[in-house]
């Protein structure tokens, strides 16, 4: 069935354009800033790294490093193809699962701002993730978010795909997001991109929990769909772009760096005993 024009869409549209600006200014400034600084060596220390927009650090990568999601990924489906069919299955399956557990931890799941977002994967490492205890390690995930989020900007342009509570009317997880995302496609997940780098990233610093790890990945991903903010076919196109990010850094020395440091304050947090930074039992 083809999507049909809905009351207000005209007006969403707009909207759409203005935030397709707003990426172009992004991407735009995070040339500039990358021009600017490569010349500059690697500062470790998390208060000599720029902020590219407020709240995301310089990446490591400059723009066309990023992978190029309209050569990589399909186009989202649409109509009565299975694979959209099989998207609003999804979708009404998640409904189901409105105020439950699951549902609570969508909403936390939602946050992408450090310091909250910095604990997302502390119970699937068994150990803290903060700027005082791990700071190497929270500049690494802080970083690798802006490549990750970078990575999906120009297929959402693109794409241009309306978000599941658009499409149906329905309510999210985070109503007072609902303004903003609705002027964002929706294909792909940002948010899926940021977290399945960010899972990858740590089974290498912590392979000995892996397991959990990408467990906590494919659950934050789906949090998006259980949100009711993105297909599930958008989730699946953000953790492939997640995944081409972190094998493209892993050629940027910065990078390289601040990964073994990561790893090193890992040790360190674990022979002191330190808890995570999360409830575990709340969050599983």
């Amino acid at each position: 069935m083809a999507h049909e024009t809905r009351p207000g869409e005209s007006d969403r549209m707009k909207e759409r354009s203005f935030k397709a600006q707003r990426v172009v200014r992004m991407l735009a400034l995070a040339g500039v800033i990358m021009t600017g600084c490569a010349g500059i060596p690697h500062q470790p220390e998390i208060t000599k790294v720029p902020e590219v927009a407020p709240g995301y650090l310089m990446p490591y990568l400059p723009p066309k490093d990023h992978p190029n999601g309209l050569m990589l990924l399909p186009q989202p489906p649409a109509g009565n193809a299975a694979a959209f069919v099989a998207d609003r299955e999804t979708a009404r399956e998640a409904r189901a699962l409105r105020n439950s557990p699951r549902w609570k931890l969508a909403i936390d799941d939602a946050d992408l701002k450090f310091p909250h977002a910095a604990g997302t994967f502390s119970c699937a490492i068994g150990a803290p993730i903060s700027e005082k205890d791990t700071p190497r390690l929270f500049l690494l995930l802080r970083r690798a978010e802006t490549d990750a989020i970078l990575s999906t900007l120009p297929a959402k342009k693109q794409y241009q795909r309306p978000r599941p509570f658009v499409f149906d009317r329905e309510t999210t997880c985070t109503p007072d997001a609902e303004k903003e995302l609705a002027s964002e496609g929706s294909y792909p997940s940002g948010h899926s991109a940021v977290g399945w780098a960010w899972a990858l990233i740590l089974t290498e610093i912590a392979p000995e929990r892996m397991d959990a790890i990408l467990e906590r990945g494919r659950a934050f991903a789906e949090s998006r769909v259980i949100c009711g903010v993105h297909w599930h076919s958008d989730i699946a196109a953000g953790m492939v772009l997640g995944a081409g990010t972190v094998a493209r850094l892993h050629a940027v020395a910065a990078f390289r760096s601040d990964l073994e440091a990561a790893r090193a304050e890992l040790d360190a947090v674990r022979a002191k005993g330190l808890p995570p930074t999360r409830d575990c039992e709340a969050v599983w």
